[in-house]
């Protein structure tokens, strides 16, 4: 089996990529500026804004799963239209397509959000994620959407990096009392994408940890977990910024873990020990 994973560079994807590799999968893996050599991976580049690349690249590599984690964050033309033609070029190959979306597409409005809950964004990021997850859906009805929290996880996300540069008197900003999310480790929410991409699930799910906490408590857990001087970390309030975008937003994802082996653990479990976890066993038995 070859799984292509679009926008394996980053965080999550290369994640991703390692999980597929260390469980014998033929892993190919895409990059906009730069790939990592390191991995055990085919690499090719790929602009979303091309429809001839993406053609291409499913040429050349005739997988059997897609997994789009790419992030092209309030960009239109590579978040919504981008995903949108991946889509298209999955269903032309008949090919699993796993579309990797985000709660940002909610408003916070609601106490908490399960699978059901349609799309009601405030921000541009939101709206180009709301409009790829129904353009996947169209597309390939047989795909799975999966919307995310914060990902966490190594010492490598952009959160931890936040916290170190704060702790360490390296960077300016606060870290927000009042900005609410449900973090999951990457390993964890990698290793339920591979779960969910080697079986025939489709509709959407929810990969989100258990744990509903504040971007500053976030911060209290990565310092103790990781050394820190937690009493360096300012908090603030987001509600007193002109920052856009929803306040708290509780992604229920009970509904999926029921449907699944891997366990999405919270932020308070996996904050408490290394956080690692050795997940190629599992997907290599899915």
């Amino acid at each position: 089996m070859t799984v292509l994973i679009i926008g394996g560079s980053g965080f999550l994807g290369s994640e991703l990529v390692r999980q597929a590799a260390a469980a014998g999968l033929e892993t190919a893996a895409t990059f906009a500026s730069r790939p990592d050599e390191a991995s055990a991976a085919a690499w090719h580049q790929l602009d979303l804004r091309e429809p001839v690349h993406i053609a291409r690249v499913m040429a050349d590599v005739a997988p059997s799963v897609v997994v789009n984690a790419s992030s092209g964050k309030s960009d239109w033309a590579v978040t919504a239209d981008g995903a949108a033609r991946v889509a298209l070029a999955a269903a032309e190959r008949d090919c699993r397509l796993i579309h990797v979306s985000s709660d940002a597409v909610f408003s916070g409005s609601a106490d908490r959000y399960d699978e059901s809950r349609l799309p009601d964004p405030l921000t541009p990021y939101g709206a180009a994620k709301a409009a790829a997850e129904t353009a996947v859906r169209l597309a390939a009805p047989g795909a799975a959407v999966a919307r995310t929290s914060l990902i966490i996880g190594q010492g490598q996300s952009e959160h931890e990096r936040m916290v170190h540069g704060l702790a360490a008197g390296r960077r300016a900003g606060v870290l927000f009392s009042d900005d609410i999310r449900c973090p999951v480790h990457v390993a964890d929410l990698a290793a339920a994408l591979w779960e969910i991409a080697l079986s025939d699930a489709a509709g959407v799910f929810h990969l989100a940890g258990p744990d509903a906490v504040s971007r500053h408590d976030l911060g209290v857990l990565i310092a103790h977990s990781q050394g820190l001087d937690a009493g360096r970390l300012p908090a603030g309030r987001r509600a007193d910024t002109s920052l856009p975008g929803p306040l708290v937003v509780r992604l229920d994802s009970r509904a999926t873990q029921e449907r699944l082996r891997t366990r999405l653990r919270g932020a308070r479990e996996f904050l408490a020990g290394d956080g690692s976890a050795d997940t190629a066993a599992a997907v290599a038995a899915t």
